[in-house]
């Protein structure tokens, strides 16, 4: 008999100065299950090290944290080495694939080891927890019911004025949100080519640091974010994790 493959989600960062990072963030059933797991794949061992760690405070972890089995699948995991990651779930031990934050196998190199896992017909359970891409759907006040997610957009500015006006053309066709991520040290040039390059009425939403005390989601059109970023009252968001939307 084959394990489970359950799908863990982390925080999306944690407050500082609060007592307990995980409450409110990650539901208690789902912090009990995961602190029962012996196997893990994690898209960076470190960091789960380290949720595991804070989850080990409220929740006593099945083994010490040098007794668990920690494995890596990133973008640099090679296809081949899958079959190894599924190795403890053919020989019936259920394994815990955790994300570097939020939810895993969304925007995430673990839908590789999800759709193998299916393939294998092993279960898989998806557990409740925190998306950065929901959270940020729900807050814009954008399309909910209509939305794509594109990645990341071409660092080249040329090349990026291109995919972002294609991505306008669809989102006034279809009606759809789109949705995109940037690296945070570069939110602010991104935010520029968004506000010099889409239709001045198309809306834009900036939300950052989702879930987090330092939360903070704004919503308007081009021409006002291209106002404000005259008059240097852009978010305070470099190098913060920002999802960025618009819907023409």
């Amino acid at each position: 008999m084959t394990g489970t493959l359950y799908l863990i989600p982390n925080t999306l960062g944690q407050d500082a100065d609060s007592s307990n990072p995980l409450a409110h963030i990650i539901p208690e059933t789902v912090q009990k299950m995961s602190a029962q797991l012996e196997y893990f794949v994690a898209e960076n061992a470190k960091t789960t090290r380290a949720y595991l760690k804070t989850l080990n405070q409220f929740h006593p972890l099945c083994k010490t944290l040098q007794e668990l089995k920690i494995s890596e699948l990133n973008i640099n995991t090679p296809a081949e080495a899958l079959h190894s990651l599924i190795e403890p779930l053919l020989a019936g031990h259920d394994v815990g694939l955790i994300s570097e934050a939020g939810v895993p196998a969304v925007a995430d190199p673990g839908a590789n080891l999800v759709r193998l896992a299916h393939q294998k017909n092993i279960k898989v359970r998806p557990l409740v927890g925190p998306s950065s891409l929901l959270l940020g759907l729900m807050g814009s006040g954008l399309n909910g019911q209509s939305f794509a997610f594109n990645g990341y957009l071409p660092t080249d500015a040329v090349a990026r004025a291109k995919r972002i006006k294609e991505l306008e053309d669809r989102s006034r066709k279809d009606k759809q949100t789109q949705l995109f991520i940037e690296t945070p040290y570069r939110n602010i040039g991104m935010l520029e080519a968004l506000a010099n390059t889409l239709q001045a009425q198309t809306s834009i939403s900036v939300a950052t640091d989702l879930s987090l005390a330092s939360e903070s989601i704004t919503t308007t059109n081009a021409a006002d974010w291209k106002k404000r970023l005259q008059q240097n009252k852009a978010p305070d968001f470099h190098k913060k994790p920002t999802v960025f939307l618009f819907l023409a």
